[in-house]
């Protein structure tokens, strides 16, 4: 095992009891483990007593010893190893967190366009589509769905959420707006012409409701936690997710998302940077550093952060904007 693979490892002993005789068996793991490193597992009896065979799993899925984690999510698994011993059978479990192989890239930006934005509008969710600006708002009895004209900020319309409801993030998919909600566990389904509401689901296995986007074949939704959930476009069904890593850190309090040339592209609750996520591992792949847009637009409110992220990618503008901001920016990032 490569000592400096990891950051620590994490021994589970048992003592098993056969024909008289205590064995004490010991499954050795990394605590913390890069992917591009391969896991190894060990397994030992302290007195050396004899083990017929052993059988090592990784998330139920049967590995060998050492096995390339290379393609694997990142984030925490378990891991186990069957023992075999005197016509008996024992299993020994541990808890394993893969990591990124490598830091993220940092980024800075370039404003190329400020545009007005309805600085009331605690915003959740933004989306481009067809030369306009798709919003949801938060807060209760103030939260709601717009349809904003970028050049003016114009609300050209608007629903609004029944006051028992926190609004959340927004995505167009299929020529319907899907909408989150906080902490009721529900969002809804709403024409994107009409805002008529044609449906409403739930989520019952994520946390919360934060923030929405698509991919070509999925919703993707965060919790306000590290996972980034996998959404069945159909049935709305939390089917899978993924687990938001640097190399040395998860990195939770995910927020509004945006899907950005094969990548999801996600605000960070409370900081002024946007992630840059691999949607396959979990990596987080670049970091965007936004200071200053905050005191540019004008808003010092502990609350009213960064949050909203829209991509044109017809013409490759990306805007963004904060709560309560009174502008909206396109910005082009720039590696640092």
């Amino acid at each position: 095992m490569n000592l400096k693979s990891f950051f620590g490892v994490v021994l589970l002993t048992l003592f098993l009891t056969s024909c008289g005789n205590e064995y004490k068996l010991s499954l050795a793991t990394p605590k913390k483990l890069k992917v591009n490193v391969p896991l190894t597992i060990e397994v030992s009896e302290k007195a050396n007593k004899p083990i017929d065979s052993i059988r090592y799993y990784l998330d139920g899925i049967r590995i060998e010893k050492s096995t390339n984690i290379s393609e694997k999510k990142l984030g925490k698994h378990a891991v186990s190893a069957t023992v075999f011993y005197e016509g008996q059978q024992k299993q020994l479990t541990n808890t394993i967190h893969f990591y990124a192989e490598s830091s993220p890239t940092i980024y800075t930006y370039e404003i190329i366009n400020e545009y007005p934005h309805d600085e009331k509008a605690f915003t959740q969710g933004l989306e481009y589509h067809n030369g306009f600006l798709y919003e949801s708002t938060g807060q209760y009895g103030e939260s709601s769905l717009r349809k904003v004209e970028i050049n003016t900020g114009e609300v050209l319309k608007k629903y609004a959420l029944d006051k028992q409801f926190f609004g959340e993030g927004i995505t167009i998919f299929n020529d319907k707006i899907y909408m989150l909600t906080w902490k009721k566990m529900k969002g809804f389904i709403f024409d994107l012409e009409s805002f008529e509401q044609q449906g409403e689901f739930s989520y019952s296995q994520s946390k919360e409701g934060w923030g929405l986007t698509h991919t070509s074949d999925k919703l993707v939704k965060s919790d306000g936690t590290e996972r980034i959930w996998f959404l069945n476009t159909e049935t709305q069904k939390e089917e899978s997710f993924i687990e938001a890593y640097t190399n040395d850190r998860k990195t939770g309090e995910l927020n509004e998302l945006e899907y950005i040339n094969g990548k999801i592209y996600a605000n960070k609750w409370q900081k002024n940077s946007m992630l840059i996520i691999n949607p396959n591992t979990g990596a987080v792949e670049g970091v965007a550093n936004l200071k200053g847009l905050q005191e540019k637009a004008n808003e010092k409110g502990s609350d009213n952060v960064l949050n909203g992220i829209a991509y044109d990618a017809e013409n490759d503008r990306l805007f963004v904007t904060g709560k309560r901001w009174k502008l909206l920016f396109e910005i082009k990032l720039k590696k640092k």
